[in-house]
């Protein structure tokens, strides 16, 4: 990614209850900026089927407006009780579903990975995740809520994921390059010596 045009990543940190935070950075393959974030919580009194549409219109808004490559959203946690993890699979389904309709690629991370990849520790707390998206953005000041900077992180995460993709396909190619160049000339099956067809 190094040297390309800058892409964008949408971070999404849905919310069974409470709410749902989002990110749009964008990176060249070194740096990386932000260009929005937030978190935004449909009021208590709306019904099941109005804070899905709420949600569902604010990722189709986010994906009109900033156009990114790609979304990141955080993936269930595997101890939710049976209510909350029914009612975060119905945030991310929407979720999804904006992407889709907007045509955009999705990949899913799990707290632990996110966590890992932002700061270093798959347990670490979202006291340490923020003061770690603070630091890699070089936010001036603390990004708040919770959610909104857990957003950030997933997108963070999406982006060192493709970082270390991308290293790993050239350390490839680069080693079969260098297979190709040691390696003497595989002969033709049924040739000689000389390159010559041989004669039973």
């Amino acid at each position: 990614m190094a040297g390309e045009a800058w892409e964008r990543v949408l971070g999404i940190d849905p919310a069974a209850a409470g709410a749902t935070g989002y990110a749009v950075v964008e990176t060249d393959g070194r740096a990386c900026r932000v260009l929005h974030y937030g978190a935004a919580r449909p009021p208590r009194a709306a019904s099941a089927a109005a804070r899905l549409e709420a949600i569902h219109r604010l990722v189709a808004g986010l994906l009109n407006e900033y156009s990114p490559g790609a979304v990141a959203v955080e993936a269930p946690f595997a101890a939710l009780n049976l209510r909350s993890a029914m009612l975060l699979a119905e945030v991310r389904g929407v979720v999804l579903l904006a992407a889709a309709q907007g045509r955009v690629p999705v990949e899913s991370y799990s707290p632990r990975e996110i966590k890992a990849s932002v700061a270093g520790y798959g347990q670490a707390t979202k006291e340490q995740v923020q003061v770690m998206v603070r630091s890699e953005l070089r936010l001036a000041e603390m990004p708040e809520p919770h959610d909104a900077a857990d957003a950030l992180a997933v997108a963070l995460c999406h982006i060192h994921s493709r970082r270390g993709q991308m290293r790993m396909a050239l350390a490839m190619a680069s080693d079969a390059a260098r297979r190709r160049s040691t390696n003497p000339v595989c002969r033709t099956k049924g040739q000689n010596g000389n390159g010559r067809a041989r004669r039973d």
